[in-house]
Parts: structure tokens; C-alpha cells; sequence
């Protein structure tokens, strides 16, 4: 549905008039029915990416199109979810009159907007803020509302820029909720965002950028051959001779029956095998980084 196709943007510089690459040649195609990740760190071309696919920005070379289309004629004709990395809303309107106004800028017809406007104040919970105006709300309850107005149209491209920021951890979790009920075959969700935890759980590619360039696209279940060293923390319940599998496990200082162990998936899982035969009860086993962070510390280099 998004291709990018060696897509490069260049600006120049206001004080030493060089020419800066925000992005270069970038390609990629989104598909309908993916939830696409984009990470990387300030100033990677994250948002530069977004106004090209919205049409906000021209590339300087190379192309992108949206369903066949220039992204600008496409967000147009057909519309585009979006929610935008801060949000800026008229700060004197009352939140139902503002989700109101955007559902009429979405294109819902007339009839439908009173229940729309309801059905979303209750799934992102701005009810009890009903009689607020936008310039009340705590930084939270603006992004629910800001991501309200994203979702209010039923478009076939929703692109949310940092979804979490100023979320509590609480709503953090039931965004898990609102992506998954965004899937459909005909959809594409795009997400970019600085939360890596977020990412892996909710995208099935992450494309990573650093220094306006595509550095590696992390695929969802995919790459994991049981090969690759990597660090895990174990807990045990008891005292299991975990040394004389793992010669180089660490006990976590102030955190009995906690260990760091360097294996690969393959022999942390022999191991772990030989040690439950034994007897020992496992409490918990997880990677200390995710496969995700992993990748993003090789792609960005630190």
C-alpha cells in the first residue's frame, strides 16, 4: 500500500548552508494487514519518513506512492488516520465539541457523529473529562484524546507518531488493546515510537533508522535460530546447582535464587532441562534485552 521506492529528502542548512540528508534512499513497502514499527534515535528521520508518506514533504529524489497514488492526492481523496507526535488541539474547546469537530474533518457523515463521538470517549475513558476544555487535560488524557481523533474515521492507513507518549502505565497496556482491535486484512497500522517494549509486542516488522538511513527491518518471530548468544535472568526456586551447568552464572546481588546467565536459546534450554530433571523448580526466565533492543543497539551502534 506504501512503497518507497530510493526515497531521499535533503534540506539545507540555515547556518552553514550545507546540505543536510534527513533521509536517504530509503526503500520499504508497507503492506495492508501489517502493523509496521519504525524506531530509531533523535534526529534518525523518523518524522521525515512520516511527512513523506503523509505528503507533507516531497522526496528530493526517488518516489513514494500510497495505493498508486502521490501520498498528498491519496490522503485527499481517501483519508488517513493520524495522530501527531505532540498534540496540538484548540485549547478552549470542551473535549465532545472537539472530537466532534475532527470527526466532521474525518469525513463521518452528520447522522453517525454524535455516536461516534460517544463510542470513543468511552473506549479511551474521556468520559469523567467530558466538561474540560482541551487546555485542562493532564498530558495523559490530551494523547487519549489526541489518539481519539486519529481513529474517529475508518480509514485504511492509521499512522500513530509516539501513541504512548504521556501515557500512564495503566493505558500503556490497553493501547495493546486499541492496535489489535485496528487489524484488519485491508489496514495498515504504522507506529513510530522511541518504546522498543512497544514495538516488539505490537508490530510485525520494526524498520530501524539512524542517520537517515535504513539500517535493518526486525521481523516478528523471525532470525531466531537458537544459536545466538545472549544474556537471560533465571530465577529458581531453592538452591539448584546452577554453576555446574553455567560455569560463568552470576547470582544477582539482593535477589536470591536469581541468576545472569550467558547461553544461547539452545543450551540455556538443555540446561534448564538437566536442572528440572534434578528437581529444581524454574520461577521465571526471560531475556535481560529484548530481541528488538538487541537489534537496535547493533543497528544504531551503542
Amino acid at each position: 500500500m506504501i512503497r518507497f521506492e530510493g526515497a531521499s529528502k535533503s534540506y539545507v542548512s540555515l547556518v552553514r548552508r550545507r546540505r543536510v540528508d534527513a533521509l536517504a534512499d530509503f526503500t520499504m513497502v508497507m503492506q495492508p494487514g501489517e502493523v509496521v514499527g519504525i524506531a530509531g534515535p533523535n534526529g534518525a528521520g523518523k518524522s521525515t519518513l512520516i511527512s513523506l508518506m503523509l505528503g507533507f514533504l516531497h522526496p528530493t529524489s526517488g518516489r513514494v506512492t500510497v495505493d498508486g497514488h502521490a501520498p498528498r492526492a491519496y490522503v485527499e481523496s481517501r483519508g488517513v488516520g493520524y495522530l501527531t507526535e505532540l498534540v496540538n488541539l484548540p485549547p478552549r474547546w470542551k473535549v465532545p465539541h472537539t472530537l466532534e469537530r475532527m470527526a466532521a474533518l474525518s469525513g463521518v457523515p452528520a447522522s453517525q457523529r454524535a455516536d461516534r463521538v460517544q463510542t470513543m470517549m468511552t473506549r479511551l475513558g474521556l468520559e469523567e473529562h467530558a466538561a474540560k476544555q482541551v487546555r485542562q487535560l493532564s498530558k495523559g488524557n490530551l494523547q487519549r484524546l489526541g489518539l481519539g481523533q486519529a481513529l474517529l474515521g475508518d480509514f485504511d492507513i492509521v499512522v500513530l507518531d509516539e501513541p504512548t507518549h504521556g501515557l500512564d502505565p495503566l493505558w500503556t497496556q490497553r493501547f495493546r488493546d486499541v492496535v489489535a482491535e485496528l487489524r484488519r486484512p485491508d489496514r495498515l497500522v504504522v507506529i513510530a515510537s522511541h518504546n522498543l517494549d512497544e514495538l516488539e509486542v505490537l508490530a510485525d516488522r520494526v524498520a530501524i533508522l539512524n542517520n537517515g538511513r535504513l539500517q535493518r527491518v526486525v521481523e516478528h518471530g523471525s532470525g531466531s535460530t537458537g544459536t545466538a548468544t545472549m544474556a537471560w535472568r533465571v530465577t529458581f526456586e531453592g538452591t539448584p546447582d546452577v554453576v555446574a551447568i553455567w560455569p560463568a552464572a552470576l547470582e544477582i546481588v539482593g535477589r536470591p535464587g536469581t541468576w545472569r546467565i550467558t547461553a544461547s536459546r539452545a543450551s540455556l534450554s538443555t540446561g534448564l532441562a538437566s536442572l528440572l530433571g534434578g528437581g529444581a523448580i524454574l520461577v521465571e526466565c526471560s531475556p535481560e534485552t529484548s530481541r528488538l533492543e538487541s537489534e537496535f543497539r547493533a543497528a544504531v551502534g551503542s
